[in-house]
């Protein structure tokens, strides 16, 4: 009986705390946030509809004009907006066919201009491209609160076919605001970082499948992730990186059937945003069916003052959070060797174990949790990593990074807890205070039939009684 109830007791936290498939897209496909509320793309200002920040949206870029969104801002905050764009899988296009998104105010002047595009690969997959109004930046314009405008546009060139062209493309936009510190903080960047690029962790590898989309990006921490890619896909993978804390990544790419040869221009790439989702740095290779490794370049520690430097690599590394790593692999892949999957191993390394204080700001950001590592993200990346549930609000085996105490925790619950405790912890870290729950019914449970157990030696020894 006590057996039973335990086990309905897991199956049902299993159900709740699996989390549902955000945004689930077609193989190859992008998986759109299904939160994100649809706005019509506006061919002029007058009819721009608002995006706020905070908020998630989704809206279809048309082949040719410029299609317009609206901002209300304070004076104080740095606003950022992403505009990541979709080719419909199968389209064809051009390497330089993309997308350039420009932030301007009401007056018509420029805050900031961005471009992103396909790349060598020739393959159609998500591309991102931002804009930015940076408080207190100096210039007399882009610095008064009052309306703002996002206007977004499609970058083809005179190689697109028809059918590229004439396609309209989907688009998710964001929009956060990054808080102003509470007292004047540093006006330049800092001093240039050791050039070398971190060593990726050696050794196997995990399975960490990844997800379709920013939305649904799997956490992962530090170590070895392997997941299967067909060509024409793209995985997400969010890692949580703190202040002062530095990453470096790299894509391996398994080798192809003996059978097959050829070489494909630009097959994999590895690409990193910040938690703004604004792009950082992108590595892609070529691929010749034998095994090859995209690494992004060196990268500086997380620090505020970043945003003053010149690179994109540097001043990219301006906020903690959650960064995210796209992989994808070019479809014309499956020209050369198959339809595949293909084995990737995506490896993490996050330097600089103990965080190290922020900047003070004056208020809250939006969202709340964008630019900051939360005990929450620490300990989905930690499962990531481990497998292991860990307290609530607190990291796994209850220390930075360790995973001692979780393992003792999964190995009390008698004869088969650490696996039950492993089963609920891969269902999601949105199911904590639930799998809080669960574990006190099984203890409750597990007393109820220890004092059962007692009741029972007692009247046999004690007939009367």
């Amino acid at each position: 009986m006590v057996r039973g109830a335990v086990a309905a007791v897991a199956a049902g936290a299993l159900v709740a705390v699996t989390p549902p498939c955000a945004g689930a897209a077609e193989p190859g496909g992008y998986g759109f946030d299904p939160a994100g509320r649809r706005v019509t793309a506006a061919p002029a200002t007058t009819t721009a509809q608002l995006l706020e920040p905070g908020g998630t949206y989704r809206s279809s870029l048309p082949p040719d004009g410029k299609s317009y969104y609206r901002l209300a801002l304070d004076a104080v905050s740095t606003t950022y907006v992403a505009v990541t764009a979709v080719p419909p899988p199968g389209t064809e296009v051009a390497a330089s066919d993309g997308i350039r998104v420009a932030l301007q105010d009401a007056d018509g002047h420029y805050c900031s201009t961005d471009t992103a595009s396909i790349g060598g690969a020739r393959s159609p997959r998500p591309v991102t491209a931002w804009g930015t109004r940076e408080a207190g930046n100096g210039r007399p314009a882009c610095k008064d609160a009052g309306t703002y405008y996002v206007a977004v546009e499609r970058l083809r060139t005179s190689t697109s076919s028809a059918t590229a062209s004439g396609v309209a493309w989907e688009l998710e936009l964001t929009a956060a605001a990054e808080a102003p510190l509470k007292r004047p903080g540093p006006t330049s960047a800092p001093e240039a970082e050791p050039s070398e690029s971190l060593p990726p962790p050696a050794g196997p590898a995990r399975r960490r499948p990844g997800g379709s989309g920013f939305a649904s990006a799997a956490p992962v921490g530090e170590g070895a992730w392997s997941a299967t890619l067909a060509p024409g896909q793209t995985l997400f993978y969010k890692v949580p990186v703190d202040w002062g804390q530095r990453l470096s990544a790299t894509a391996e790419l398994s080798s192809a059937p003996a059978t097959t040869s050829g070489l494909v221009s630009g097959a994999l790439g590895l690409h990193l945003s910040n938690p703004a989702r604004v792009p950082v740095d992108d590595a892609t290779v070529s691929y010749g069916g034998t095994p090859k490794t995209a690494a992004l370049d060196a990268l500086p520690s997380v620090r505020y003052a970043n945003r003053y430097a010149v690179q994109d690599s540097v001043s990219g590394m301006r906020v903690a959070g959650a960064y995210y790593l796209a992989v994808h692999l070019s479809e014309r892949v499956a020209e050369r060797f198959g339809a595949g999957p293909f084995e990737v191993t995506l490896r993490v390394r996050v330097a600089g174990a103990e965080r190290q204080p922020g900047p003070e700001y004056a208020g809250p950001s939006v969202p709340a949790d964008a630019f900051r590592v939360t005990d929450e993200d620490r300990t989905a990346a930690a499962i990531g990593s481990s497998g292991l549930a860990a307290p609530a609000g607190g990291s796994v085996g209850g220390s930075e990074g360790g995973s001692e105490g979780g393992e003792a925790a999964g190995r009390s619950g008698g004869s088969g807890g650490g696996t039950a405790m492993k089963a609920l912890a891969a269902g999601g870290i949105g199911g904590g205070t639930l799998l809080l729950g669960v574990l006190g019914a099984w203890t409750l449970l597990a007393r109820r039939r220890a004092a059962s157990g007692a009741q029972t030696r007692v009247r046999a020894q004690n007939p009367t009684a």
